[in-house]
């Protein structure tokens, strides 16, 4: 496995097509791959390429990506980069093997956390009707969808001190679980995506995609180290294929 860093050149319009379209970028991240044909489908109960676009500044936008083999990014960085600047020491992007960190989980080890996900719920408008996929609109319900899964993938939530609260015991005034004051948790950079997809192989239009992303940074406890380095190298969620899913750990910084 291996955990690729790629800064995007907000200024080219190669760029800005891709970040525009994360139908454009998956497809420009499975081309970094010359052993993975374009027909192969992601393997379910295995690692998968995941991708995640970080806007760490008004200007500056990071492509994290993981993957079972390591990938060759000189298209991107000819397409979104800094073609002029790179040499064969740096050729533009950064791949460092995955495997040392995910070796290094154990059990009740705490790590901050990012993860970009598409939080949605199956919900009916009527009683006769199927349910259909519909998104988590509000930061509480939001939050809660990814509570539900932080068993699942091995991990839980810290929670915030009694004196870092507002309110007491992350409640509303009506008794209501207020998560984002309860939990050391936070929502920020929701999208609405919508865009079309290409067109079937028999011809036929296929309907538009809309989802909505959102990322969460927060921090965690490790509960079961194999189910979270299944998170790690499978995802969480679903629309992996347009950058959800990703979950990347960094070591916690001292607070007071």
């Amino acid at each position: 496995m291996y955990l690729t860093r790629f800064r995007v050149n907000t200024a080219r319009t190669g760029a800005r097509r891709l970040l525009s379209s994360p139908q454009a970028m998956h497809a420009a991240v499975m081309s970094s791959f010359p052993a993975l044909l374009p027909t192969d489908a992601p393997l379910t109960d295995g690692p998968r390429v995941l991708w995640r676009l970080d806007h760490t500044a008004r200007a500056e936008v990071m492509l994290y990506i993981v993957s079972p083999d390591r990938p060759d990014l000189t298209h991107l960085v000819e397409q979104a980069g800094w073609p002029a600047a790179a040499d064969p020491t740096a050729p533009g992007w950064q791949s460092r093997p995955y495997g040392p960190l995910l070796d290094r989980l154990t059990t009740a080890n705490q790590w901050a956390f990012r993860l970009t996900a598409n939080p949605v719920h199956h919900a009916r408008r009527k009683d006769d009707e199927p349910t259909k996929r519909t998104a988590h609109i509000t930061p509480t319900h939001q939050m809660g969808w990814l509570l539900k899964r932080q068993e699942a993938c091995g991990f839980r939530i810290l929670e915030k001190a009694d004196g870092n609260r507002l309110l007491p015991g992350g409640t509303t005034h009506n008794k209501q679980p207020h998560h984002g004051d309860r939990y050391e948790l936070t929502v920020r950079d929701k999208r609405t995506l919508a865009f079309d997809k290409h067109h079937s192989p028999n011809g036929s239009r296929r309907a538009p995609v809309s989802l909505v992303t959102v990322t969460f940074d927060g921090r965690l406890e490790i509960t079961d180290p194999q189910l979270l380095r299944r998170a790690l190298t499978q995802g969480i969620g679903k629309a992996k294929a347009y950058g959800c899913g990703l979950l990347t750990l960094a070591p916690l910084t001292p607070t007071r």
